[in-house]
């Protein structure tokens, strides 16, 4: 502490203005809370709006214009090969972030909500010092760390920085370079490596596993990995990383794949391997809260930390790493710190890979069942015989529901397919007010819709299903 610095006061200091920070900000205000918000970045909204969910998304839905004015030719409607231009399109990304956080800096401001740009970091359990365009030493009564993470990096001895970019180097689309190779086969750089392949670039995936994409149960996985073999020049696993050297304008890498040692050449090199918690520098040493040997925050069913006045949400406290999970956790806290008796006690947190054809699901997987010794019945209904889908022209869909064979209560859902990701909504509802796959089955959808795949897979479980088969 300087001497003669002031110190200033705020009920709630939240460090962070992602999608639970500002969340639990507007929460804690709306309940009367003197709220302090800190966000390093000019913009608020967190990684996932300036650099990736809302952004991803963006060029993602240019990618399936893309897909969608190609497979036209099948309808017998035929458009010309698309004509990329990139300032535009890096722009129109970029207005779409803009709208949307500047949107968040109004609500905040109407709350009365101070933010302050800059670093936060501890001091004790109720002190922080923010460093920013100036320095502000704040004593609160609860704090909320809602930090985020950051993309995971290979050693630089293995992937030398000047020949790799990260997620968030993708996303400012500075080129599209012709061969594209992806370090990692999960949803980000499935993502990315589909809007690269739309846009004209040789793509090439390269996985350490035996599959890409180990959450969702195999059969779900199947119909997107036939797509994606189709689109990309390669989808290598089971393969080692060996090198990445640059030589000249291009990179060279190499790699172990079924005992053989290949060496392929690139114009960029994507590496996206993952997530890791920001809970370094943070001054936690200073207070009681407690991180585990993987960098995680441990948090209590309320979000409290092993330090009473401190609380902390997101990301920083462990998978699933998503918005949505960080933004209601947000909320649990801000109530919790507001006094009102909230815990985070969800039953379903659903995920979704916003490829083509998107993947979804929420609960338990059929593989997730079996290795817990559960007595499950499973229902599948395959979008072949969806009116919707056909119509559409994009058949290639699958709906799974999982449930207990004695209650029939829906523990699971998987879907693939086209607007797999809005459809699971109806899904997790199902599953936090404890349905049935009868209430699932004997709930009217529209016809024709592909929601109604979800009241097919249903029947599936009951045996009364009307558009497939019993086994």
């Amino acid at each position: 502490m300087v001497v003669g610095e002031l110190t200033e006061q705020t009920d709630l200091l939240v460090i962070g203005g992602g999608p639970g920070g500002y969340v639990a900000a507007f929460r804690a205000a709306d309940l009367g809370l003197q709220t302090t918000l800190v966000e390093q970045n000019a913009l608020l909204g967190g990684v996932c709006l300036r650099e990736g969910c809302i952004p991803s998304k963006a060029l993602l839905h240019v990618a399936h214009v893309i897909e969608t004015a190609a497979a036209a030719d099948q309808f017998g409607v035929q458009f010309g090969a698309p004509q990329i231009d990139l300032d535009r399109l890096r722009a129109w990304k970029q207005s779409v972030v803009d709208r949307l956080s500047s949107g968040i800096a109004t609500l905040a401001g109407k709350r009365n909500i101070r933010v302050l740009r800059g670093r936060a970091r501890f001091e004790d359990s109720r002190t922080a010092r923010v460093e920013g365009e100036g320095v502000v030493r704040l004593r609160f009564k609860h704090a909320i760390i809602a930090t985020g993470s950051c993309p995971k990096t290979l050693p630089e001895s293995l992937v030398p920085p000047d020949c790799a970019m990260d997620s968030s180097g993708a996303l400012a689309l500075a080129e599209v370079p012709r061969r594209l190779l992806v370090i990692g086969g999960g949803y980000i750089g499935l993502e990315l490596g589909q809007v690269y392949a739309a846009l004209g670039s040789q793509v090439t995936i390269l996985e350490v596993l035996d599959r890409i994409l180990m959450g969702p149960d195999e059969d779900l996985a199947r119909p997107l990995l036939a797509r994606l073999k189709k689109q990309f020049a390669a989808i290598l696993t089971s393969a080692v990383l060996e090198s990445v050297r640059r030589r000249g304008n291009e990179i060279e890498v190499t790699f172990t794949r079924d005992g053989q040692r290949q060496t392929q050449t690139f114009d960029r090199v994507l590496v996206s391997v993952g997530r890791a918690p920001n809970t370094r520098d943070l001054g936690l040493e200073t207070t009681k809260v407690v991180v585990n040997p993987q960098g995680f925050i441990e948090v209590d069913a309320a979000r409290r930390t092993a330090d009473r006045h401190i609380y902390a949400i997101g990301d920083v406290t462990g998978n699933p790493l998503l918005a949505h999970k960080a933004s209601h956790e947000g909320i649990v806290a801000a109530e919790a710190i507001a006094g009102h008796p909230r815990v985070f006690d969800a039953r379903a947190i659903p995920a979704v890979v916003y490829t083509s054809p998107e993947l979804a699901w929420c609960g338990l997987t059929e593989a997730e069942a079996r290795e817990k010794g559960l007595d499950v019945l499973v229902g599948k209904f395959n979008w072949g015989a969806s009116g919707r889908a056909i119509a559409m022209g994009r058949p290639e869909g699958l709906t799974k529901v999982i449930a207990d064979r004695q209650s029939k209560r829906v523990l699971g859902v998987g879907i693939v397919g086209e607007h797999a990701g809005e459809l699971i909504a109806e899904a997790a509802l199902a599953m936090e007010m404890g349905a049935t796959a009868e209430d699932l089955a004997m709930t009217i959808h529209p016809h024709p819709s592909i929601s109604e795949t979800l009241m097919e897979a249903a029947e599936g479980v009951l045996g009364t299903a009307i558009h497939s088969l019993r086994k």
